[in-house]
């Protein structure tokens, strides 16, 4: 397996334009590659963290983020002045994200300003806040303190009028925030806008105020600091008299838990580094996420982040903690135009996909500009807690298990106690875990705590009686206690294939990598595939253990989002290879493609599914999705 790069976060796929400006709405949602090339004056500060303060901070480290890992599933908030307006300004639409308003609409700075006077959130109240994460069964909370609007959430005493000082509102509703986390034991955060901030003339980002570096203008080009270090005394005078004081503000008056920070590509790597030097001098115990401060290969925070608005989870490092940020529609701040919320059952399959790989996760909700939550987002946080009333103890606090991937669902574990979550349900009779051979004590249903019997085990795995499961549309937990914890093997890159359930699915993300390293999508709705894939020396295989003889039907899936890419590919499975080819001139798009390549007859037991390229039209070929395997 090629080695995992420290990534998590790629780029978005699809360019969305308004006519206004010709501002690429989308792209400046999340950057391709949110981290800094570190320069000469990147590398001497590099050195200096590294042999002293940064160095002295990983002592600490295991413990601080103790807290946050048992934690596993936190509320993200984003709430600013953007909030009363869900994405629409003077009667017209904004586009990406709400809470780029200022920025997709080119609000200027003083406009902008006056219109957050008007902001009176008179249906705010941190205890129902607060009581609707709790219920959903979350263990910490992050807030909006600055997004990149600039606007202090709370009342600033630096950059002052850009704070809640300068609304109708004049309470600080961060205080009251982190009183009610504290009150009800939920670890309680910041968000801060380090990097981009449209309101400070000497910051990155304004570029229809101010000519200033780090805007969608791409004024001095994305590595702007690079490019023209005379422009860098401005940015250093924005993060020592706003930035850092802010930040250090936020520690001083309000003792958070957590710091989570973005963009860390608009100011140089040395400012970031600057920037988390200053935290760890406030205080030591803060856990900091993995967007301040970052190299390709190298993160100085405490934990990984996930791209936006994730949905597949590619494996990382053994051991490396990281936390996905999925949002309940596709924005998130409060949007009027988006009506694309997911069904509660993705989010709980969600967060047991995560548990399963290690990771946490934090769910966003963009309560509206008076203060209240939106009813689709209060729907979804009702029926998390539903769902985590009965179920909580499978994802919280709980380790990924070693027994190979399954195709109805994930496995979580604790000690001895493994959690099979069953998304989708067999046909047939029996649900196999493939591969779970140890002694059995017990069987047992979580939500209901029924004793399931009849079960039997043998060289394939353990086979449960159908009859017995529950059939929950979202996650069924099956509690086994075993007689004995099982030990993680050194690797595990088997993938069971079951002809009952209704489709088998061999992501991308789980081949193994075999000629020059190719690299991950982000994971977002048809993004969990490779790209770089460039030349013939390279291929997939996954290893997989079919369970039982049958006739498989096959098809790939693929993304082209890039013109002139195809050629003519071959899939090797059950000792027959399937030769098909994308045709380079087929048109483009960011969404999956589907080729139905015919059927085969799968014996049963362990084998290899391999895919190669034979000729390569253009820089490189699609970015391949997954095989699929379903059984009619």
């Amino acid at each position: 397996m090629t080695k995992i790069r420290h990534c998590l976060i790629l780029m978005l796929s699809t360019a969305v334009m308004v006519v206004m400006g010709q501002v690429n709405v989308n792209k400046g949602n999340e950057a391709a590659d949110m981290f800094n090339d570190p320069s000469t004056r990147d590398r001497n500060a590099i050195s200096a963290a590294e042999a002293g303060w940064w160095k002295e901070s990983l002592v600490g480290q295991e413990q601080r983020i103790k807290k946050w890992k048992e934690a596993s599933f936190g509320m993200f908030v984003h709430w600013g002045i953007y909030s009363q307006y869900g994405n629409i300004w003077k009667g017209k639409r904004g586009g990406g994200y709400a809470e780029h308003l200022m920025r997709v609409m080119q609000i200027p700075r003083q406009e902008y300003l006056d219109s957050a006077a008007r902001f009176n959130p008179v249906n705010f109240n941190a205890e129902e806040w607060v009581m609707l994460a709790k219920n959903a069964g979350m263990k910490y909370f992050i807030i909006t303190s600055k997004h990149h609007d600039g606007f202090a959430m709370y009342p600033s005493q630096y950059a002052s009028a850009y704070s809640t000082k300068s609304t109708a509102f004049k309470r600080d509703p961060m205080a009251e925030l982190a009183k009610a986390c504290h009150k009800h034991g939920l670890l309680f955060g910041f968000y801060y806008s380090h990097a981009f901030d449209w309101e400070d003339p000497n910051a990155p980002g304004n570029d229809w105020d101010y000519n200033n570096p780090g805007g969608d203008k791409l004024l001095g080009g994305a590595n702007w600091f690079d490019n023209h270090p005379d422009w860098l005394p401005k940015a250093k005078r924005y993060v020592d008299e706003k930035a850092i004081p802010q930040i250090q503000e936020l520690i001083h008056k309000y003792n958070p838990d957590l710091l989570w920070f973005d963009t860390p590509h608009k100011l140089p790597l040395s400012e970031n580094l600057r920037i988390l030097k200053a935290i760890r001098e406030a205080d030591p115990t803060i856990v900091v996420n993995g967007r301040l401060a970052r190299t390709g290969d190298k993160n100085y925070g405490d934990y990984l982040n996930t791209a936006d608005r994730p949905e597949e989870f590619y494996p990382v490092s053994n051991g490396a903690y990281w936390e996905a940020i999925p949002t309940t529609n596709d924005s998130y701040g409060y949007s009027l135009t988006d009506m694309n919320h997911k069904p509660t059952a993705h989010f709980i399959q969600l967060l047991a996909k995560a548990t399963a790989m290690g990771g946490n996760i934090l769910l966003n909700i963009g309560p509206k500009g008076d203060g209240s939550f939106d009813e689709p987002d209060v729907d979804i946080l009702k029926g998390m807690g539903l769902w985590m009333t009965k179920n909580k103890e499978s994802v919280m606090g709980v380790d990924p298990s070693p027994l190979p991937r399954q195709q109805w669902g994930v496995i979580t574990k604790r000690k001895s106690t493994l959690y099979l979550h069953v998304f989708n349900r067999p046909k047939g009779e029996l649900l196999t875990v493939g591969g779970l051979t140890a002694g059995i004590k017990s069987l047992s249903l979580l939500s209901s705590k029924k004793s399931i019997k009849g079960y039997s085990s043998d060289a394939v795995g353990l086979h449960i009686p159908l009859d017995q499961i529950a059939a929950d549309p979202a996650d069924e937990v099956i509690v086994v206690q075993l007689k004995q914890d099982i030990a993680a093997p050194e690797s595990n890159d088997l993938i069971y294939v079951d002809a009952q359930v209704t489709e088998n699915r061999l992501l991308s993300f789980y081949a193994k990598q075999y000629g020059d390293p190719m690299k991950f999508g982000d994971g977002k709705r048809d993004r969990y595939y490779v790209s770089g894939w460039k030349n013939s020396n390279q291929y997939l295989v996954w290893d997989i253990n079919v369970l039982k003889r049958a006739q498989f039907n096959v098809s790939v899936r693929y993304v082209k989002d890039v013109g002139n890419t195809g050629g003519d590919m071959i899939l090797k499975i059950g000792g027959k290879a399937f030769n098909f080819s994308i045709n380079p001139s087929s048109p483009t798009s960011g969404r999956g493609n589907s080729i139905r390549l015919g059927q085969i007859d799968l014996p049963l037991g362990k084998q290899s599914v391999e895919l190669c390229a034979k000729n390569i039209v253009g820089g490189e070929t699609v970015k391949f999705l997954e095989v699929v395997l379903t059984h009619d």
